[in-house]
C-alpha cells in the first residue's frame, strides 16, 4: 500500500515530468546525459519523475534492447543520491499482458518506487475484464497510478463502466487522464467521483493539450442527491519534461488563483492557449503526433541537455516544418521556456564534476 506521505502529496499536487530516454549516436544509453537529466528536473522543482513511460520509449522493453531495468535504476539512484528534504514520487510505466506487466511491476518494487503506471496500450485482444482482472494482480504488487492514453500514440478507448470498475481496485491511488478528449475525460472523472474511493484517487492531467484548463477547472456531479466535486491536483505529463522549472512556476500560479478565488483566471486561461501552441508543435499534433518524442528531444539538445535527438525507432524523427515552429514557439512563447535556469544548471554541475574529479 502507499504510504501516507506519498498519498498526501499526490492530492496536494505536483509536477512530474514524463522522463525520456538518453542516447548515444550509436543507439547505447548515454547514462552520464540520462543521469543529468533527472538531476534537472529534482533540481527544478519537480515532486516527482515518470520513468519507463512513453516519453522514455516503448522499445526500451524489447529484449534486443532491454533498456528498462537500467532507465529505472538509473533514475532511483539519482533521487537517492539528491537527499531531499521534500518528498519525491517516483512512478515506473508498467504496460504489456498480465505476465509481462506483473514482472515489470516486481522490477518498479526492486528500485523503490511508489507507484507502478499502467498502461492498457497494445492490449487489443483484452475485453474491459480482464483489463480489470490485470490491474487487479498488478495491484498486488505496486500501488497503481491508472493511465488513460490517446489511441493516436497506442491507447485505445476504454468505457465509463471500465473507469467505475477500475476506480474500485483498493490500491489504485491516482489516474492520469491523457485521452486528449473531453468526453473521454469526463468519463474518467465522473467515474471516480461515483465510487466509494473517490476520496482516495488523485487525478492528474496528462492531456497536454489542455494543461492549465484541466487543472483549474472544479469537476462537479449530483451523485444521490449530494453535489460532489473533483479537481486535477497536477500533471503527469511529455510536455513537462521540458521548460520544467517553468512549469512548476505555472502549477503555483494555479493554486495560488484557485485559493483566491480566481483573481487572475484570465490571464491563466491565455497562458493556457499558449502552453497548448506550444505543445502542439513539440508533439506535433498537426502529423498525427509523429514526431513527438523527437520534438520533446529537440527541446532539449538546443538547452544542452541532450546532445542528439535519436530515438531507438529509426521511425521517430522530426517531421517536414517542425524544427522551424519549434523556433517559433521559442522565440514567441520566451517566458514559459527557462533557457536560463538550464544554463545555470548546467554550469553548477559541470563545477560539481570538477571539485569532484
Amino acid at each position: 500500500m502507499l504510504n501516507d506521505k506519498i498519498k498526501n502529496f499526490l492530492h496536494a499536487g505536483t509536477v512530474i515530468p514524463a522522463h525520456p530516454l538518453v542516447l548515444n549516436e550509436d543507439m547505447s544509453i548515454d547514462e552520464e546525459r540520462q543521469r543529468r537529466l533527472s538531476q534537472y528536473y529534482i533540481a527544478s522543482g519537480a515532486g516527482g519523475i515518470a520513468v519507463g513511460v512513453h516519453t522514455t520509449q516503448f522499445e526500451i522493453r524489447d529484449p534486443k534492447i532491454n533498456l528498462l531495468e537500467s532507465v529505472l535504476k538509473l533514475a532511483a539512484e539519482e533521487v537517492k543520491k539528491a537527499n531531499l528534504n521534500q518528498t519525491f514520487v517516483k512512478v515506473a510505466g508498467i504496460c504489456g499482458t498480465t505476465e509481462s506487466a506483473l514482472k515489470e511491476a516486481e522490477l518498479a518494487v526492486k528500485y523503490d518506487y511508489h507507484l507502478g503506471l499502467l498502461s492498457n496500450g497494445g492490449l487489443q485482444d483484452y475485453t474491459e475484464l480482464q483489463l480489470i482482472k490485470r490491474a487487479e494482480a498488478v495491484a498486488a504488487i505496486i500501488p497503481l497510478f491508472g493511465f488513460y492514453l490517446q489511441p493516436a500514440v497506442g491507447g485505445r478507448r476504454l468505457s465509463y463502466a471500465f473507469w467505475r470498475d477500475f476506480a474500485e481496485i483498493p490500491n489504485v491511488h491516482a489516474i492520469k487522464v491523457a485521452a486528449f478528449n473531453r468526453y473521454q475525460t469526463l468519463d474518467v472523472v465522473r467515474a471516480v467521483c461515483e465510487s466509494s474511493r473517490r476520496n482516495d484517487i488523485a487525478l492528474y492531467t496528462g492531456n497536454d493539450d489542455n494543461i492549465i484548463a484541466d487543472l483549474l477547472t472544479p469537476y462537479r456531479f449530483t451523485i444521490n442527491g449530494e453535489k460532489i466535486e473533483k479537481r486535477f491536483t497536477g500533471g503527469l505529463l511529455g510536455h513537462w519534461a521540458v521548460w520544467t522549472s517553468k512549469a512548476v512556476h505555472l502549477l503555483g500560479e494555479i493554486k495560488q488563483c484557485i485559493a483566491s478565488g480566481y483573481s487572475g483566471i484570465e490571464t491563466l486561461l491565455a497562458k493556457g492557449i499558449d502552453v497548448t501552441d506550444m505543445n502542439a508543435v513539440i508533439f506535433d499534433a498537426a502529423n498525427n503526433y509523429h514526431g513527438c518524442i523527437s520534438g520533446i528531444h529537440e527541446v532539449l539538445r538546443r538547452q544542452g541537455l541532450m546532445d542528439n535527438i535519436g530515438c531507438l525507432n529509426p521511425k521517430e524523427t522530426l517531421s517536414p516544418g517542425q524544427t522551424e515552429e519549434i523556433s517559433r514557439i521559442i522565440a514567441v512563447h520566451s517566458g514559459l521556456t527557462d533557457d536560463d535556469f538550464v544554463q545555470q544548471f548546467i554550469a553548477a554541475n559541470h563545477a560539481n564534476k570538477q571539485i569532484h574529479a
